[in-house]
């Protein structure tokens, strides 16, 4: 094929073609998450399996963090930038809901190999930012070590003041990167799914869409955060219902934010 032949392709002239983001209020983001919900009922045995495969991981970490804190922490943080990619059996579950179909267990399995490519690269940049992010978690240990209050447990290092610079230092690092893996990933997956794009341009996509809206997709972010924490307080047992909500809710998010909303395809 030539270039001239390559720029005429169908596929090439609506990867060019410019996503516009819809206009996002501050109801929103409730209303992603009561489309979850409504997703959630129509299929309750998928959303529960993966809602117990969540749960199985959180319980994996809890785990890790009693006998090795230090790699339970690095492991956390790659599982949070995963999330996304862990969840697209449900996000397919959604798209397939939205279509009027019944969603099935096989299809939401395999909904990643038909953009396999696509999906293999958007893993490989959330590979490198994990690998950042622990990096940099490693030099904050490096530098603070010696400043650091030993503690026999945990909690204790986490409430002992003399630490209080560890954490803050620790904390923004990870809030930086957090911010970074939300703002590439927040609509990028869904968007991977339903369109003939690259994961260069679904990352830049989802990027373009925080920054035009901040304030709402920072409210977001935040209810997907307190929902994960409230869920992991009862021994993680929430996840079973709080994972498969957020799952879902990411499809719907995802068709909120794009515009026009052209109905998905079969």
């Amino acid at each position: 094929m030539t270039p001239e032949e390559a720029r005429r392709h169908p596929l090439a002239q609506q990867g060019s073609t410019r996503v516009s983001v819809c206009t996002l209020g501050w109801r929103d983001p409730l209303r992603w998450l009561a489309a979850g919900a409504r997703d959630m009922r129509s299929c309750p045995a998928l959303s529960l399996g993966y809602g117990a495969l969540f749960t199985l991981v959180a319980w994996g970490l809890g785990l890790s963090l009693r006998s090795h804190p230090q790699y339970a922490l690095l492991l956390a943080s790659g599982v949070m930038l995963l999330g996304p990619a862990l969840a697209m059996g449900l996000i397919q579950a959604s798209r397939s809901c939205e279509a009027g179909r019944r969603p099935r267990l096989r299809p939401c399995l395999m909904c990643w190999w038909p953009a396999r490519s696509s999906v293999a690269l958007f893993a490989g940049l959330l590979l490198v930012l994990e690998l950042l992010w622990a990096r940099s978690a490693l030099i904050v240990f490096a530098l603070f070590a010696d400043a650091m209050a030993p503690e026999p447990t945990l909690s204790g290092m986490l409430l002992d003041p003399a630490n209080l610079p560890f954490l803050a230092a620790y904390g923004a690092i990870g809030a930086l990167f957090a911010a970074i893996a939300f703002a590439c990933s927040v609509i990028a997956v869904p968007m991977l799914l339903d369109r003939p794009v690259d994961a260069i341009t679904a990352a830049l996509t989802s990027v373009r869409a925080c920054l035009e809206h901040p304030w709402v997709l920072m409210l977001w972010g935040a209810l997907l955060t307190l929902l994960t924490v409230l869920a992991l307080v009862p021994a993680g047992l929430g996840l079973l219902l709080v994972g498969p909500l957020l799952g879902h809710a990411s499809w719907h998010a995802y068709r909120g934010i794009l515009c026009p909303a052209s109905p998905p395809a079969p």
